[in-house]
C-alpha cells in the first residue's frame, strides 16, 4: 500500500508526533502540507489518503483513480466530498471523541480565566499595585464562585457530556441544549434560547451545520443577560461574527472566549480581533499533546480495521 499524508503540519509540531505508527502499513509520504494546487501532485498514485484540512473534492477524486481510502485526523469531514467518495466505492473514515478531555479542559480553562481574573491579577502584581497597596488583600477587579452559576451547553455528544461533569463537580446548575433529546440526562434540557436566557455561561460543543451556521446572532445574543459569558470551541461557523462584535461592544454580554474563527488562520479584517472583552485562542484546544498521540492511534485503529474487512467510524 502507498500511503500520503497530506497535511502533517496540522498534527505535529516539531515532530512531536511520529508518523512511524503508518509505516505498518505501507510506503509512507509525508507532506508538511498541501496547497489547493499540490493536491492532484501530492497524492499521486497513493492508495490511502489521510489529511485534517486539506480538500478532496469530485475533481480531485477523479484525477487520482488509486485512491482506496481515506481516513482523517479530525472529527469533521466537510472537506470531503463523501457523497461522491461513496459512489466510487472509497469509504472516508473520521477520529472522533479523540478530544474530549483537552476541549473540556479549555473550557474550564477559559472559565476560570473569566471567574477568578488570573491574568488580570498576575498584571497588576507585575506592574507593582500589590506592592503599594495598603492592605495585605489586593481585589478591587471583583471575582466569582462558580457554584450556583447556570452554565449552559449546547450540544451534548461526548465533549457536552464531559463539560456538564466538570461544571457539577464545581457545583454549577447544568443547563443542555441539543438536537436529539439525551436518554437518562441528569440534567435540565431546553430549547437554545431558553437555554441563552438562563446561562451566566453559554458554551458551545455542536458540529457545524446547516442549522447550527450562523446559529450564535443578535437574535439569540439578546435572550442573553449582560453579565453572561460566551465561549466556542466548536466551529467559527456557528457565530455571525458582526453580531457578536456588535453584542460585545454594546454590552449586550459580558464576554466571549474564541478557540475558532470563521475564517482560519484569522483574517486581519475580523471585527472581534480588538475587543478587550473578546479572548481569542488560535483553535488550540484540542491540541494537548496527549490528544495529538490519540488521535495518530484512532487513525492507525481505522486503517487496520478496513484493511481487516470491518471499516470502523465510516461517514460515508
Amino acid at each position: 500500500m502507498k500511503i500520503v499524508l497530506l497535511d502533517s503540519d496540522t498534527i505535529s509540531v516539531n515532530n512531536d508526533i511520529s508518523s512511524a505508527p503508518l509505516s505498518e502499513f505501507g510506503e509512507v509520504r509525508i507532506c508538511p502540507l498541501t496547497a489547493p494546487e499540490e493536491r492532484i501532485e501530492n497524492i499521486g498514485d497513493a492508495d490511502i489518503v489521510l489529511c485534517n484540512k486539506v480538500v478532496i473534492s469530485k475533481e480531485i477524486l477523479d484525477a487520482c483513480p488509486n485512491i482506496k481510502y481515506i481516513g482523517l485526523f479530525a472529527t469533521g469531514f466537510n472537506n470531503i466530498d463523501i457523497k461522491y467518495a461513496a459512489e466510487k466505492g472509497i469509504p472516508v473514515c473520521n477520529a472522533g471523541q479523540y478530544s474530549t478531555n483537552a476541549v473540556a479542559q479549555q473550557t474550564f480553562a477559559y472559565i476560570l480565566d473569566c471567574y477568578s481574573r488570573i491574568r488580570e491579577y498576575d498584571k497588576a502584581v507585575r506592574e507593582g499595585e500589590w506592592e503599594r497597596y495598603p492592605v495585605f488583600s489586593y481585589f478591587p477587579m471583583p471575582t466569582y464562585e462558580l457554584a450556583g452559576k447556570t452554565l449552559s451547553i449546547v450540544g451534548y455528544g461526548s465533549i457536552g457530556q464531559k463539560v456538564a461533569e466538570i461544571g457539577s463537580a464545581f457545583g454549577m446548575n447544568i443547563v443542555v441544549s441539543t438536537r436529539t433529546a439525551p436518554k437518562n440526562c441528569p440534567y435540565e434540557v431546553t430549547d437554545i434560547f431558553t437555554a441563552a436566557e438562563k446561562a451566566d455561561i453559554i458554551t458551545f460543543h455542536c458540529p457545524l451545520t446547516e442549522q447550527t451556521k450562523g446559529m450564535i446572532n443578535s437574535g439569540l445574543l439578546s435572550k442573553m443577560k449582560k453579565s453572561a459569558v460566551l465561549i466556542n470551541t466548536s466551529r467559527g461557523g456557528v457565530v455571525c461574527e458582526k453580531d457578536l462584535a456588535y453584542a460585545l461592544e454594546n454590552n449586550v454580554i459580558s464576554a466571549a472566549y474564541l478557540d475558532v474563527l470563521e475564517k482560519e488562520p484569522m483574517s486581519p479584517d475580523t471585527p472581534l480581533k480588538n475587543l478587550s472583552n473578546c479572548i481569542i485562542t488560535p483553535h488550540t484546544a484540542w491540541a494537548a499533546y496527549e490528544t495529538r498521540q490519540r488521535l495518530m492511534g484512532i487513525v492507525c485503529d481505522n486503517i487496520r480495521a478496513w484493511l481487516n474487512g470491518c471499516p470502523q467510524n465510516k461517514v460515508n
